[in-house]
């Protein structure tokens, strides 16, 4: 089947109705200085859109909490940033592109910053452990906890507010909700640590605040993944059923989507099947999902950046095709590639996939 009779379907996933079903995924660029984007930033953001990309997921952006991310370029979510938002939504949606900004709380991860924003406030972290054998500072309070919380839900009212399209929350890659889910870095005795339903209860308290902050009707994704930042080898979920336990009490919180963060999504994720995190998840969650990992790319990206490579080749999308034409998936991801080369989507729908740009470091540095 061809990749155009799948990925570029129009697509109504969650009430949110796409164009196709390529996805813009979220990816740190630090181009905002004062944590204000810039017109660079929202031209960025709309030639992807006019390239036919099905929805933009931003950034993360920092949510409504003074230390919520560890560099003053990261783009803030609240006052003053909130206007160029609300026109940056719109400029995506003329375009044709749904709008959903990450939501975003680095936690501990701010720790390792020489001079991040609000360098006079202490980082927030379960247990003041941002990896293992790490210690730093003293274990977030419930107070603060609940303080987080209410900013995670002030930031999810006000992207409905700005006219976005949903919102999704990063709990991924070791940032502040992954480090209340991973054991390693929970050592917690209350009701937020434990065994792992309790280290849950931080990311189902999130989600149900936005819920309540937003309407029953606007999509909520959330972002997860096995690996974290300072382990790539890290595994939240040894077996399906361990999956299992981690969706269900989402899905009741009010997660509407998940995306499934991979280091490379052709990898199977349990033995004895080929189903990817995605695949798994969609079975097990009973809800729509997003593949991400590596699409686009000839090798796994994580790799290439530890070991400073470019990755100079496009991978043909053969796999990839064949897993959403078999339904393991809804929607589909798009990193590096889709930094790299803002025609991707245009060049790929096209049948131009010699003409589509690799991805080098050098990319990074530039607002293409």
């Amino acid at each position: 089947m061809p990749v155009a009779a799948t990925l570029f379907d129009p697509v109504t996933v969650a009430g949110l109705a796409l164009r196709n079903r390529t996805v813009m995924s979220p990816m740190t660029r630090r181009f905002s200085p004062g944590g204000i984007p810039t017109a660079e930033v929202a031209a960025y953001y709309v030639r992807r859109a006019e390239a036919g990309v099905g929805a933009i997921i931003t950034e993360g952006v920092a949510i409504d909490h003074p230390v919520a991310v560890d560099h003053a370029d990261i783009p803030i979510f609240y006052g003053d940033a909130l206007p160029v938002w609300r026109d940056i939504a719109a400029q995506v949606k003329a375009a044709g592109a749904a709008f959903i900004p990450q939501l975003w709380h680095v936690g501990g991860h701010r720790s390792l910053t020489e001079t991040p924003p609000s360098p006079d406030l202490p980082s927030v972290s379960p247990s003041g452990i941002y990896q293992p054998g790490a210690p730093f500072g003293e274990p977030a309070t419930e107070r603060q906890i609940a303080d987080i919380i209410a900013a995670y839900a002030r930031s999810a009212r006000a992207a409905l507010e700005i006219g976005a399209d949903g919102i999704e929350i990063h709990g991924a890659h070791g940032y502040l909700i992954d480090q209340f889910l991973w054991a390693p870095t929970n050592a917690r005795t209350d009701r937020y640590g434990g065994d792992f339903q309790r280290r849950l209860t931080f990311a189902t308290e999130v989600v149900r605040a936005c819920r309540r902050a937003t309407t029953a009707s606007f999509p909520i994704l959330f972002r997860f993944s096995q690996f974290k930042q300072v382990d790539y080898s890290a595994r939240l979920f040894a077996t399906p059923e361990d999956l299992a336990a981690f969706l269900e009490p989402l899905v009741d919180a009010g997660v509407d989507i998940f995306d499934c963060s991979q280091r490379r999504f052709w990898d199977a994720e349990f033995g004895g099947s080929d189903l990817n995190l995605a695949g798994w998840t969609r079975k097990l969650g009973g809800r729509p999902v997003m593949t991400v990992g590596s699409v686009g790319l000839g090798s796994d990206v994580v790799a290439s950046l530890r070991e400073g490579q470019d990755i100079s080749e496009a991978s043909a999308l053969d796999r990839l095709e064949t897993l959403l034409a078999r339904g393991d998936f809804d929607l589909v991801g798009i990193g590096r590639a889709l930094l790299a080369d803002p025609q991707w989507v245009a060049k790929v729908q096209n049948g131009q996939n010699d003409q589509l740009v690799g991805f080098s470091r050098a990319a990074l540095q530039t607002l293409s």
